[in-house]
């Protein structure tokens, strides 16, 4: 290998582990900001991030929503979280009603 070519595999290597920590940066601070008692979910086509309290997990109505979502995506969720597959709308509507 010429030094030439492992100097640019080097640098390829930095960029894809500073893209890969920043990420992980990014996702550790989103995990901080939710309160003791609530979860991140993300909802609708934009994946727009609501924090709900836990206790909405065991209501019917929800219940409705997770069992979607398991339809939906089973556990492979794609945003690495738990995805709602409604409107942003539709869930406002619904925590509204459960609050």
């Amino acid at each position: 290998m010429k030094t030439g070519n492992r100097f640019v595999g080097i640098a390829n290597a930095k960029h894809k582990l500073q893209r890969t920590l920043s990420q992980r940066i990014k996702m550790a601070s989103s995990v901080a900001d939710v309160p003791k008692g609530h979860l991140a979910v993300y909802v609708g086509e934009n994946h727009k991030r609501f924090v709900i309290p836990i206790s909405y997990l065991s209501h019917p109505l929800f219940r409705d929503l997770l069992d979607w979502a398991e339809e939906e995506f089973g556990f492979n969720h794609p945003m690495g979280g738990l995805t709602i597959p409604c409107t942003e709308h539709y869930f406002v509507t619904l925590t509204s009603s459960l609050s």
